[in-house]
């Protein structure tokens, strides 16, 4: 076989099945050794953003990467602002970037490029093959390093001989390492801090979000009077009714520093220090009162639900505690979109063991605390920054999920950079309800631009605004081949949305706001 059938025989060996591409000349082998070799699915990306983006999602969910195939480094390169969010996610994720071959680079062809540089400036692990016969086995390291804790980026550079020539060798699949356990001493003296009962907070991230984590996490709190607390993202995590609801650390910095305010002891679980996304003039970065002192449990490749339980258990936690409820009820609201209003008209309609992806920037602020009593459900939101996440995060989430209802919650001056993720779910019939948040403007740009001590003028109203023209997403999504309706008020959205949500195949709402 070739290089390009090895890898594929290698990648499915090692468990990945599932091929988000975008290709180009120099991965027509691998895409004619799909022909020859059947269990890889393979799924089209009108844009490499989706490609990565789709792949994060399907990670998420599905708990092993899928692989994405780029063309070259200029392939690679749109494809970053998603790995990017996938690195803050710990997102296991294999990317296979084609590129010139081997005897022709020296000749600087157009689309030569620092495909290498560009895949180090955002990948754990990078890798160029230099034959056939090496591109199984740089495979299966591949896979290890994206498998390996908490989930890394790994890249693969295919040039285009190694594909094509003769010679390859199916590799065997990798051991993963185990989780890292932390240390006794950690536990016993983090256990010592907190029977103090001084103010203290845990943060939790990562495998601490999942509902195991959740419960260890509250027989901690049940037992010191901590309080729990995630970061303003959340890679994914177990939320709805008989989950322990978590509040996020708001993204306004002012907001953040009111929540944390008294904070004697601040317990990192999978988390960074909370930190705010940008410097401000005369502002703290981090989030937290200076006169705390910070404890790491775990990092994010330790195994937290095991240090969160041995926590407990050394605090004599009782090994089951009630799980609070949230304060607000669900209900269906009346009236014009307003974002506590339109969390708990979303409460009352998703649907029982639904996938959330949200990318709601200013309109997804007030999501958190109206939705704690929805019913159960997994929450996937943009980790990195990187705006136009939800769109390609929920088509990989469905995916993955193909028995599940996902729910995408997308901005939209932020979707227009992944809108072509809609002609994908209409192409697989992914089960998605994309509900898209048309303010018209990008308002989170009004706030920043107020919290470094600038005023609004004509120059920023014109950088902001994008009403001239009016995006029509009911027209976008019919051009994609979704089904769309425009709503403006709670009521007609709770309609169209239960509407959709009884049917399968992707649909979108506009909510006009």
């Amino acid at each position: 076989m070739n290089g390009a059938e090895s890898l594929i025989r290698t990648l499915l060996a090692s468990g990945v099945d599932t091929c988000i591409a975008n290709p180009g000349t120099s991965e027509m082998h691998f895409v004619a050794a799909l022909d020859k070799v059947e269990g890889m699915r393979c799924v089209l990306g009108l844009a490499e953003t989706v490609v990565t983006g789709a792949a994060d999602g399907y990670a998420r969910m599905a708990g092993k990467p899928a692989a994405t195939l780029l063309h070259c480094g200029p392939g690679y390169a749109n494809g970053i602002a998603n790995v990017h969010n996938a690195r803050r996610a710990h997102t296991p994720m294999v990317n296979i970037v084609g590129d010139q071959a081997g005897y022709h680079r020296p000749y600087d062809a157009p689309l030569t490029a620092d495909t290498e540089g560009l895949a180090r400036a955002s990948s754990h692990w990078v890798r160029s093959s230099v034959s056939s016969a090496t591109v199984g086995a740089d495979a299966a390291a591949a896979v290890q390093a994206a498998n390996t804790a908490p989930g890394q980026i790994a890249t693969l550079i295919l040039p285009a001989d190694t594909a094509w020539n003769e010679g390859g060798v199916l590799a065997a699949p990798l051991p993963v390492p185990e989780r890292a356990g932390v240390a006794p001493d950690t536990v016993r003296s983090i256990a010592q801090v907190l029977r103090s009962r001084e103010p203290a907070t845990l943060v939790l991230y990562g495998q601490a979000l999942s509902e195991a984590g959740l419960v260890a996490a509250n027989r901690v709190a049940h037992a010191t009077g901590a309080k729990l607390r995630t970061p303003t993202q959340v890679s994914r995590m177990a939320r709805g009714r008989g989950r322990v609801p978590v509040d996020r650390i708001p993204y306004a910095l002012e907001g953040a520093l009111k929540m944390l305010a008294g904070t004697k002891h601040l317990i990192l679980v999978g988390a960074k220090p909370p930190t705010a996304f940008f410097g401000y003039p005369g502002k703290p970065s981090l989030m937290a009162p200076e006169d705390s002192d910070s404890y790491v449990l775990a990092r994010p490749e330790q195994d937290a639900i095991a240090a969160l339980n041995a926590l407990a258990d050394e605090l004599g936690a009782p090994k089951s505690v009630p799980i609070p409820e949230g304060e607000i009820k669900p209900q269906i609201l009346k009236g014009k979109f307003e974002p506590v209003a339109f969390a708990t008209t979303l409460a009352a309609v998703l649907p029982e063991n639904c996938i959330v992806a949200e990318d709601g920037v200013t309109s997804g602020r007030a999501l958190f605390a109206p939705t704690f009593n929805a019913a159960p459900m997994d929450w996937l939101q943009n980790t990195g920054g990187a705006i136009g996440h939800a769109f390609p995060c929920a088509t990989g989430a469905a995916l993955a999920c193909p028995g599940r209802k996902v729910v995408c919650l997308q901005a939209d001056g932020a979707g227009m950079y992944t809108l072509q993720s809609l002609w994908t779910q209409a192409r697989e019939k992914l089960d998605v309800v994309n509900v898209v948040f048309a303010n018209q403007i990008y308002k989170i740009l009004y706030g920043e631009l107020v919290s470094v001590g600038a005023e609004p003028g004509r120059a920023s109203n014109e950088l902001f605004d994008l009403a001239r023209p009016e995006l029509d997403w009911v027209k976008l999504a019919a051009g994609m081949g979704v089904e769309a309706r425009r709503v403006d008020t709670l009521e007609d959205f709770a309609d169209v949305f239960k509407s959709a949500c009884a049917r399968r195949g992707p649909f979108l709402i506009e909510f006009r706001i």
